[in-house]
């Protein structure tokens, strides 16, 4: 079975070098690079570390707007072309299609990862550098992973790249949300309640591509495999819900 997933995954990948995302991927690394001189040029102080600073998260959102976005629009032009409907004829289970299609977008986000890994590799020491791109990859995984999903729910472009953008803006922010809630002053015990249960949802993807492990060098190898298990857990959980929407439909 392992076949036809691989020659899923390869023909999804090459559809993305057609449609020239890899160009897309050195224009946003150009204009961040851009950005992050022109606030190095601009600034009174400490211009390294803003100039570093604006890069990582500059970087970082492109990454994963581009890999967000090739997702849904992938599986719209699949769909739109019958290839999926075709695919799905064949005398294969559809767990084959689905997981062929993962196995594509997660080599896909191996390119921002790698690219923006080697710039970061410019501002800060390698080792840091690379931990850095690694968390990327596993931050792209899991959002590829929830574009997908959404793609297959929703069916539509806008909604699912709404939903997709949603869930990585609430999964960023989760933790300081949860630290305002349990600030002092706060006498909502209902609203606490349900950022803490957000919270626990939703994985830490603050936790990822932190800006502070290239300016200031602490991360270390126990934080990137805490981040790699909890990829691996909420990729098998987002993959788990898309087979069973997969699986439920009348194709």
């Amino acid at each position: 079975m392992h076949w036809p997933v691989v020659i899923i995954a390869r023909h999804t990948l090459r559809e993305a070098l057609r449609n020239r995302l890899l160009w897309l991927l050195v224009l946003a690394a150009c204009g961040a690079i851009g950005a992050s001189g022109l606030l190095h040029e601009v600034a009174l102080t400490e211009s390294g570390q803003l100039q570093t600073a604006l890069l990582a998260a500059v970087l970082r959102l492109a990454a994963v707007f581009l890999v967000a976005t090739f997702v849904v629009t992938s599986m719209v032009r699949e769909a739109n072309d019958k290839g999926q409907e075709l695919l799905l004829a064949l005398p294969l289970p559809r767990a084959v299609w689905l997981l062929g299609k993962l196995a594509g977008f997660a080599a896909l986000a191996m390119l921002p990862a790698a690219l923006f890994g080697a710039l970061a590799a410019c501002v800060a020491p390698p080792g840091q550098a690379a931990l850095w791109a690694l968390s990327l990859l596993a931050e792209l995984w899991i959002v590829a992973a929830f574009s997908l999903l959404c793609m297959l729910t929703l069916s539509q472009v806008l909604p699912a790249l709404a939903a997709a953008f949603a869930f990585y803006l609430l999964a960023r922010t989760a933790s300081t949300l949860q630290l305002l809630a349990h600030g002092p002053g706060r006498h909502d015990a209902l609203l606490t309640r349900a950022i803490d249960a957000l919270a626990l949802l939703l994985p830490r993807l603050d936790a990822c591509a932190r800006t502070d492990w290239l300016l200031y060098h602490g991360g270390t190898a126990a934080e990137l495999a805490a981040i790699g298990i909890q990829s691996a857990i909420y990729v098998t959980l987002l993959t788990a819900a898309a087979l069973f929407d997969l699986y439920r439909k009348n194709l």
